[in-house]
């Protein structure tokens, strides 16, 4: 069995105690499985919560999210080296992209079906970052908030992770979109399609009135309440975000309320969870190849470096998504 270098998860807590650097054996092949050279690796905030394990709660799933070698990661693009029997859709030296367990690792095992081909406009990195939270954009907007064509949508954390591919994709949607971030993001945040920014340094957007048909919320620092003074009557209040876990239940009293609260006022809308699947990575890979959504990349890190880049993201200041690049290991 050949060797890799992977990001693993040997306990819960903070990057540098939780996370270590090994070699490790590659994953093998299995007959509905692709075997991936990966180049680069894309974070996104579950990563982070899934190494601290908070809330508690959540352990039993946080450890179901890493691979069976503890590696850590979801979302990459790469190299493909070698298909099992059952593949149809890949061969070797196809550039690809997806989602799949241990993506923070020189070598994945991923299913046929969570892959596609990576558009020849996306260098590796970005298309790495198209994962998770490209695919939590797209259904908040097109699934759960039933975006249309000419609605007004605001969409708070407007800079971060998913905030930079729900903007991209409510304006593919045809939506007049109101992006919320902070005053060194106003520019970006308006460069990637935004009719309008607030800098809720300066401005309330819970104290604006009544205007949009839906707010995406990915920050989750107002009151159900409060967020709904937003909406217009026949509006809907989507939440994506909530306050920082801790301890067994710190962080989902959010969207507990609120899924209790949508059943009696209708501007609520239920929290979701995104799923990844193959008509959606279809989608999200034509906005791509299309211009429509370009990846946002913050800062990039070597794997070797990878810890440090998830400690970046755990501080809820990157601006779009945060990459590791992979080189594989002379001799690995």
């Amino acid at each position: 069995m050949h060797a890799m270098k992977g990001i693993v998860r040997r306990r819960f807590g903070s990057p540098a105690d939780a996370l270590r650097l090994q070699e490790i054996d590659r994953p093998a092949l299995e007959d509905d499985g692709v075997l991936i050279r990966v180049r680069a690796a894309s974070i996104h905030i579950g990563d982070v919560y899934g190494v601290w394990g908070l809330p508690k709660a959540m352990r039993p799933v946080f450890r179901s999210m890493s691979a069976k070698n503890g590696v850590v990661g979801t979302d990459m693009a790469g190299t493909v080296e070698a298909v099992g029997s059952s593949v149809t859709d890949f061969r070797p030296g196809d550039e690809v992209f997806g989602t799949c367990k241990g993506a923070f690792a020189e070598h994945v095992s991923a299913k046929e079906d969570a892959l596609a081909v990576q558009p020849a406009n996306l260098s590796c990195e970005q298309a790495a970052a198209i994962g998770v939270s490209a695919f939590t954009a797209l259904q908040a907007l097109r699934n759960h908030g039933n975006l249309r064509a000419g609605q007004k949508v605001l969409i708070t954390g407007a800079s971060g992770g998913v905030g930079t591919f729900a903007v991209q994709i409510a304006k593919s949607l045809g939506a007049d979109v109101t992006g919320v971030c902070s005053t060194r993001n106003i520019e970006m945040v308006r460069s990637i399609g935004a009719d309008r920014v607030i800098d809720y340094t300066q401005q309330d957007y819970t104290c604006g009135g009544p205007e949009y048909d839906l707010v995406l919320d990915n920050i989750g620092n107002h009151s159900l309440k409060d967020a709904r003074r937003a909406l217009k009557t026949t509006g809907t209040l989507l939440p994506n975000g909530t306050p920082a876990p801790s301890g067994w239940f710190g962080g989902l009293g959010h969207p507990l309320k609120a899924g209790i609260v949508s059943v009696f006022v209708k501007q609520q809308g239920r929290p979701f969870l995104s799923t990844e699947n193959k008509d959606d990575l279809a989608t999200l890979n034509e906005l791509a190849a299309k211009g429509e959504i370009i990846p946002v990349i913050d800062r990039t890190y070597p794997l070797d470096s990878a810890i440090e880049a998830i400690s970046h993201v755990g501080e809820g200041h990157a601006q779009g998504t945060t990459v590791i690049t992979v080189k594989e290991s002379i001799g690995s």
